[in-house]
């Protein structure tokens, strides 16, 4: 090839990746083009190599956008959770909520347990692999929901309109349920929220108290009875126990620190 005809080919590629969108594509596909040549790639082997790459980089960023989008208050992956300070956790169930298969069924999760157990960190990297799998989550706490909903019911329609953008995401972790009591106002408010999550899409709630104490929660049994039964319908309760991971740390710091005093 001339260095004028490379050079003609490279503008025209310049233009067309530009106008499809495609900058991954206009980075990789000259080095591309030299392995083809002499490993002998055939066109389509050679095509399908540029297209991976795109693809590939595209997902990557899509997967940072919603990751970003969630507002997860930090960063904690399923890999990093140590599973054995929770020996009465289902570990299949666990690996089967991994691959996120709840999302599409609209499918609810709840983890229950005691403060500082994992609650949080399990809820986030769930979280993370629906935004890996392809899903849009949003994170915040409990009391976080509610103040979001009650601003929305002051405007008129705000919350009818308010539930229908939230169904934009897949995925809806609520944290910490249960450590602030609810008004009745509030009450009413997370159970439209629930409701219209219902069947429709996924929940994921962590709480620190159990099932049987969430009429403290709301002030009403009835208004959690209620609620409880269209979460559980389609769910995966986890319940997790021991003690907390933040007394845990502290209380073998100071056995290390002693330890090692002479």
């Amino acid at each position: 090839m001339s260095a004028t005809s490379g050079e003609k080919i490279g503008s025209t590629l310049a233009h067309l990746v530009k106008v499809m969108k495609t900058p991954t594509i206009g980075r990789v596909w000259e080095d591309l083009a030299e392995i083809a040549r002499e490993q002998g790639w055939s066109h389509e082997e050679y095509l399908a190599a540029v297209l991976e790459r795109q693809v590939a980089d595209r997902e990557a960023n899509g997967t940072a956008l919603r990751i970003q989008t969630a507002k997860f208050p930090a960063i904690k992956t399923l890999e990093d959770f140590n599973t054995d300070y929770q020996p009465g956790l289902r570990r299949d169930v666990l690996a089967h909520l991994q691959n996120t298969s709840f999302v599409p069924k609209a499918e609810n999760v709840i983890l229950l347990g005691p403060p500082g157990v994992g609650k949080t960190h399990l809820g986030i990297g769930l979280g993370i692999k629906a935004c890996q799998a392809g899903y849009p989550a949003l994170f915040d706490t409990a009391a976080g929901w509610v103040n979001r909903l009650s601003d929305a019911h002051q405007r008129h329609g705000g919350l009818d309109q308010e539930l229908k953008r939230l169904r934009r995401y897949r995925l809806l972790i609520i944290d910490e349920l249960g450590y602030l009591p609810f008004d009745a106002d509030a009450a009413n408010l997370f159970f439209q929220l629930v409701a219209a999550r219902y069947e429709q899409e996924s929940l994921l709630i962590t709480s620190n108290l159990s099932f049987g104490r969430w009429g403290e929660i709301f002030s009403d049994d009835t208004v959690a009875a209620a609620m409880i039964d269209r979460l559980v319908h389609h769910a995966e309760v986890l319940t997790l126990d021991g003690e907390s991971y933040r007394t845990r740390s502290r209380r073998e710091l100071i056995e290390t620190t002693t330890s090692r005093t002479p």
